[in-house]
């Protein structure tokens, strides 16, 4: 028996800080929503567990205890060993939840196979913020961590959206030091209304201090934004930036335009899911 998942590429359409908890998480309201395109994993049983890391960004995931494959596939009860081999299309550290995506993909791996457990959403959030939202992942509102799910009325499915990195890495952490040390300005709630609604009348309220640690984020903005992208914003806490697009045709043309212009940055097509 063999399984083939693709995890997924998470962006937040609207991510708005409101203040530091207690606990030393930072209180979130976050619209996720998921390209149909990402890495991909391919599952198969075995003798014993096993993750291998193929891929354009393998390089990128060098220790292995770190591994969030590893790591979902050992939180999960099943009864015989599987075989993972993971393909990473997506960069590392870029603000698209590669991790986060795979690990959810492993959930659904189980699924298939065994089942999974009652209390998976716990085990789920023990990994990572994003990974409950990456289990289904599907375009849901997160609140608290990003943990606390909530569905929503998706008037997205379907448009397509053009996904830019300029091939830096950019760890979460440094930009909500920078968010708490220079801006520390609660973004208030998200827009009320549907998925559009929220994308469109939201923000990243991480755009600002991320573009001040990595300054190309800037520069792929501005590039986004002079073609005919009906939104560009940054994704998560970046670098990546994302673009939506009114056609196909047009996301296409904005992906020649941006690659002749900038052959170095990493770009990926897709829908919304």
């Amino acid at each position: 028996m063999t399984i083939a998942e693709t995890a997924y590429a998470k962006i937040n359409l609207a991510l708005h800080v409101r203040g530091l908890r207690e606990d030393g998480y930072h209180e979130l309201e976050t619209l996720f929503a998921f390209v149909d395109a990402g890495d991909t994993l391919t599952a198969r049983m075995a003798e014993q567990d096993s993750v291998e890391t193929i891929g354009e960004f393998a390089t990128g995931l060098t220790n292995p205890f770190d591994n969030l494959v590893a790591k979902a596939l050992n939180s999960l009860p099943h009864p015989n060993g599987i075989a993972i081999t993971l393909e990473k299309n997506l960069p590392v550290a870029a603000g698209l939840g590669g991790g986060s995506a795979d690990a959810g993909a492993v959930f659904r791996i189980v699924r298939e196979m065994h089942g999974l457990p009652e209390d998976w959403q716990a085990r789920a959030a023990k990994l990572g913020a994003d990974v409950p939202a990456c289990v289904e992942s599907r375009t849901c509102i997160g609140r608290g961590t990003g943990t606390e799910l909530e569905p929503i009325d998706n008037d997205l499915a379907g448009t397509p959206v053009l996904l830019v990195n300029p091939r830096v890495a950019l760890a979460t952490g440094p930009v909500f030091e920078a968010w708490y040390k220079n801006w520390r300005i609660d973004a208030g709630p998200l827009p009320e209304g549907t998925a559009k609604d929220i994308a469109y009348y939201g923000k990243n309220s991480l755009e600002l201090p991320a573009g001040e640690l990595v300054p190309e984020i800037d520069a792929v903005l501005e590039r986004l934004r002079v073609t005919d992208a009906i939104l560009a914003r940054m994704s998560g806490s970046g670098a990546t930036c994302f673009a939506l697009y009114a056609n196909a045709a047009d996301r296409d043309y904005a992906a020649n335009q941006v690659k002749q212009r900038h052959p170095e940055w990493w770009l990926m097509k897709g829908a919304l899911r």
